[in-house]
């Protein structure tokens, strides 16, 4: 064990002491709850307590962390209160998420702590997020993040520290490296000798230090942070030992003896000890059991409390509101005033709620691939680094899931991100960000997330099927996530503008087709307006076409030619997906008693068999046919335009027509 560099008193001495000693007897007592069936599950850290504690200590208190399993110590270090603490790991209505998840999946913005998620290296672009928001306010704040050596191998790893390097964020990664991701040894899990030279690639600082040591814990994060506030991200490789198993119910049997027999001594508390005798700090080891006995009793009552407080009670609708969205934003009122019009392009809608936004807010940030002197591939930001600068406007790597996991820290830190996808087809690089950690934040702990993602999506130009693909079906089903799909010019430019500032993360889908063939008078400055009730884009009596986006201007098509043959059709634009307005779908579907619905992505499981089956609960009793899709095949989107003609929906769009007016 290295000393101190400076000289500590005795009483500094002890109190770290008794911070490394907290977490352990916790940690044995919630052991011993495990085998009384107190507690279902948990992960120990026993043995890696100098990595938590040291961190926590060192740091300032108004750095975020962001923790893993084993990083009890933090939280304890932190000064989080005991009681619900340990109501959170019991389970009970008391905790830090009232029962909604388990152990350390919970985070305390007061406490500048971001939990974590079972994804590994999930919040690891998150602490990027975070830092970028300190390093554009210039408060000298840092955000650390914890990962094992198992997450090291996750793409939002490299994606975490590829994005520190380049942004030179003041962000700190430290890898405890315990030799096994759950049973697989560290040799099977990378070939490099220590993780921390894989920092060299990413052009940040890497550094291996004793993890089981507190004083080489300390020193190293406290040159780390240092190094960070200058714009030299740290990765630090904690070298340590996992003391139980991956979580108790695996057991250990995997691990050679020879192991524990090298790594007890090295045990970071009974290491402290020894300095602790070696410096005449502590007279006799008899008065390490007096410090134990009291660090017990600064937690046992609220111990005793929790395992006693109430479960949670289940309330359906109490649940399903927490898991809801927020309240919209109301509309502007219209007020009595000369309102100029000019024609506007759909990518000029667009464009103009960026620049109108961005404007009025200086907490708006745009992300994404060559979005800004290059304009975006589809030239949607085209001027707006010009007019903004290069730390609003900011080119990210090819990283979809780093920047997504950015945008949610720069969320928690209340700015409000803009994550351009540059092809929705990306998305899927994304997916594990959007509907893990955005999507269920609000339901477990996170406060409000503003979070815009825009995703330019749709065929019909030749571009093959990984540049083609319409996935916004893909996140109807998970709450918390609002899916916008503008067909208008009116509509692209205030629904993005009302997104920019709603309080829910937004997924919005621009077809790409649109974006320089239709054209419209709309008014010149862009609004806040009513993002969650569908549009009558044309009134009819004899059936109803409910669909959206690019299937708008095939229903309007359709309607023109069998309005010719005196059947009216009534056309419902739904312009959200979630949430879907069923009150204007079933007011239509009850006046024409025939339903077609007409979407872009295949019929399997695409957005229309939610409303197919929602039309068949709420109206049947006012069908005259059955509810029919009109759907693209279901294949993957073909390059020649030929093929893909016939393959988009409306190639079959009359035939299918024809069959439910035959009906």
């Amino acid at each position: 064990m290295i000393a101190p560099r400076k000289k500590i008193s005795k009483e500094t001495a002890l109190s770290i002491y008794r911070h490394l000693q907290l977490p352990r007897l916790i940690e044995r007592r919630m052991l011993s709850l495990l085998r009384q069936n107190k507690i279902s599950k948990w992960f120990s850290g026993i043995g890696q307590e100098a990595i938590s504690v040291a961190t926590a200590l060192t740091i300032d208190k108004n750095d975020y962390i962001l923790p893993m399993h084993r990083n009890l110590g933090v939280f304890t270090t932190r000064g989080v209160p005991l009681y619900p603490l340990f109501c959170q790991l019991f389970g009970r209505s008391d905790s830090f998420t009232g029962g909604r998840d388990r152990s350390f999946h919970f985070g305390i913005p007061k406490y500048k702590i971001f939990g974590m998620i079972s994804h590994l290296a999930a919040t690891m672009p998150v602490a990027d997020g975070i830092a970028l928001a300190h390093k554009l306010r210039g408060s000298k704040q840092v955000a650390v993040s914890f990962c094992g050596d198992g997450a090291t191998s996750e793409g939002d790893f490299h994606e975490a520290l590829n994005l520190a390097g380049v942004w030179k964020l003041p962000a700190i990664f430290i890898i405890e490296n315990n030799g096994y991701g759950l049973s697989t040894p560290t040799r099977e899990q990378f070939a490099c000798k220590n993780l921390a030279d894989r920092a060299a690639g990413y052009g940040i600082h890497g550094q291996v230090v004793d993890g089981n040591d507190f004083f080489a814990m300390q020193e190293a994060v406290e040159s780390a942070r240092k190094m960070a506030l200058e714009g030299i991200p740290v990765l630090i490789e904690a070298k340590t030992f996992r003391m139980r198993g991956h979580e108790e119910a695996s057991g250990t049997f995997y691990v050679p003896v020879s192991e524990y027999k090298e790594w007890l001594p090295k045990d970071p508390i009974y290491r402290f000890e020894q300095w602790l005798l070696n410096e005449k700090f502590i007279i006799d080891e008899s008065e390490f059991n007096a410090i134990s006995n009291d660090v017990k009793k600064v937690f046992e009552k609220d111990l005793k409390k929790a395992l006693k407080a109430d479960l949670p009670v289940f309330d359906e609708q109490k649940e399903v509101q927490r898991a809801s969205l927020k309240p919209m934003l109301k509309p502007e009122k219209e007020t009595i005033r000369y309102i100029k019009t000019v024609e506007k392009r759909f990518v000029d809608g667009i464009h103009d709620a960026h620049k109108q936004a961005f404007e009025e807010d200086d907490t708006l940030i745009l992300m994404g691939q060559d979005i800004a002197e290059y304009g975006g591939v589809f030239k949607v930001s085209e001027g707006l680094v010009e007019k903004f600068g290069k730390e609003r406007i900011r080119n990210t790597p090819i990283i979809e899931s780093g920047a997504i996991g950015a945008a949610i820290g720069l969320a928690v830190e209340g700015y409000k991100p803009v994550v351009e996808i540059q092809f929705a087809d990306f998305l899927s690089c994304a997916f594990n960000q959007i509907v893990n950690n955005l999507s269920m934040a609000c339901y477990r702990w996170v406060p409000e997330m503003n979070v815009t993602i825009r995703a330019p999506h749709g065929g019909g130009v030749g571009a093959g099927p990984f540049h083609s693909q319409c996935p916004e079906g893909w996140f109807m089903k998970f709450p918390g996530l609002r899916v916008l799909v503008p067909a208008t010019v009116e509509d692209a430019q205030n629904m993005l503008y009302t997104s920019f500032f709603d309080p829910n993360p937004v997924l919005i889908f621009e077809h790409k087709k649109l974006y320089r063939s239709i054209r419209a008078e709309v008014e010149e400055h862009c609004k806040i307006v009513d993002i969650e009730t569908a549009n009558i884009v044309k009134t009819g009596k004899d059936l109803t076409i409910v669909t959206y986006g690019m299937g708008v201007y095939w229903a309007l098509e359709a309607a023109e030619i069998y309005g010719r043959l005196n059947i009216d059709i009534e056309i419902i634009d739904l312009r959200t997906l979630a949430p879907i307005d069923w009150n204007t779908v079933t007011s239509s579907v009850q006046k024409t008693g025939r339903a077609l619905l007409l979407e872009e992505p295949s019929e399997v499981l695409g957005p229309m068999s939610e409303i197919s089956a929602g039309i068949t609960e709420r109206a049947f009793k006012y069908l005259d046919a059955p509810v029919i899709r009109c759907s693209s095949l279901h294949i993957p989107v073909p390059f020649s335009k030929e093929l893909e003609k016939g393959y988009l929906a409306n190639f079959r769009l009359r035939e299918k027509l024809d069959m439910l007016l035959a009906y």
